[in-house]
């Protein structure tokens, strides 16, 4: 034996004799038995099979978010609304319930609203009481999440009022919704607002940029403006972007029961899903984004969490952009559920997430 593989094997017992004691305390008592089912239950090549699990509040996440985390599944995930009437009282109801709370919100993080129209669409200006220099002639445009059916109103600025807590004018859009108005009006409403914004604003000064829903329609945004020859932004933030309608990626199986906020395809998001459509193919470019041309698209930033139902979808868009020669960054944070950065925007994770929002926004609009 050569002295260099000696030293090897020497140098490989002494790491083993270190790991191993590590590893025997942290082996549960029945894994023998739980490591032999595994394997014959995953023996051949097919879906995987995994043991019930108790799925610890990870101790990496900031205590703030761990006890959103720790928190029970949201209420109404479940919701089948049978009528046009049952659609509008659900939604109705957790309306009151955002607006409940985003006056102190608005107050906490210093912006201002106004209530405006813009191409006959209703939309809201949020102002930072503090603005820097640098973003006076900056303008951001946000749609907002909730499946095409949640957020009427101001109900549906609080991602747009985090947003705006960096020191960035924002518009956000206020537009129709299924049951009464299901597909196009959303995006025809957006695309009416964003034809006559770039009449008056330089769009190298303007992004794009929403979350779930929102992410979808930044996307679909972008594609239709292609279509029809339209200046596009200087830059978008498509968060955890619904970008596909279909139940379409890994994780709306791996993160199933795992996400506390959409929880699962099978609650209410499937059936909002069939209600925008309305009766269109769901693969449709401008219903699923995924499934368009993302050539020529501006730089684009993407954010989830690793308990997100969306988080493959965020994923696979983001490969995508980067297939096309597009710039992207992807940040995702840990122990999170969907959209949990904008739904509760004071936890240091959030906080983290919109101010990278910023820092890209602030790299590539022009002043």
């Amino acid at each position: 034996m050569t002295s260099t593989r000696r030293s090897i094997l020497i140098a490989s017992a002494f790491a083993l004799a270190l790991v191993l004691p590590v590893v025997a305390k942290e082996v549960p008592s029945d894994f023998a038995r739980l490591e032999a089912a595994q394997i014959a239950a995953n023996a051949k090549p097919g879906a995987r099979t995994v043991p019930g699990r108790t799925i610890p509040v990870p101790a990496t996440a900031s205590p703030q978010l761990q006890a959103i985390i720790a928190a029970p599944y949201s209420p109404g995930w479940d919701v089948n609304p049978k009528s046009a009437a049952e659609w509008k009282e659900w939604v109705a109801r957790r309306a009151a319930a955002a607006m409940a709370v985003l006056p102190t919100l608005r107050e906490k993080l210093g912006v201002t609203i106004e209530e405006s129209t813009i191409a006959g669409v209703k939309v809201f200006i949020l102002t930072p009481k503090d603005m820097p220099p640098a973003n006076l002639n900056r303008l951001l445009v946000n749609v907002h999440g909730g499946g095409y059916v949640l957020g009427p109103g101001q109900s549906g600025t609080g991602e747009a009022t985090a947003m705006a807590a960096q020191g960035f004018k924002v518009i956000a859009i206020d537009y129709r919704m299924p049951p009464d108005f299901p597909y196009p009006a959303a995006m025809d409403d957006a695309m009416a607002v964003w034809k006559e914004l770039v009449k008056t604003h330089d769009p190298r000064t303007m992004a794009i940029f929403g979350s779930s829903t929102g992410g979808a329609m930044t996307l679909a945004m972008i594609l239709r403006a292609k279509q029809e020859g339209l200046p596009l932004p200087a830059a978008i933030a498509p968060g955890t972007p619904w970008s596909d309608l279909t139940e379409t990626g890994d994780t709306y199986k791996t993160n199933e029961w795992l996400d506390n906020v959409l929880v699962s395809w099978h609650g209410w998001l499937g059936h909002a899903a069939e209600l925008y459509a309305n009766g269109h193919d769901l693969k449709d470019p401008q219903l699923s984004p995924i499934y368009g041309d993302f050539s020529g698209f501006p730089p684009a930033i993407l954010t989830s969490g690793t308990r997100d139902l969306f988080l493959s979808l965020t994923v696979l868009t983001h490969r995508k952009l980067r297939r096309a020669g597009v710039e992207a960054d992807l940040q995702v944070f840990e122990g999170a559920s969907h959209a949990q950065y904008y739904i509760n925007p004071t936890t240091p994770e959030s906080k983290e997430a919109f101010t990278e929002i910023a820092r890209f926004f602030d790299k590539h609009l022009g002043k």
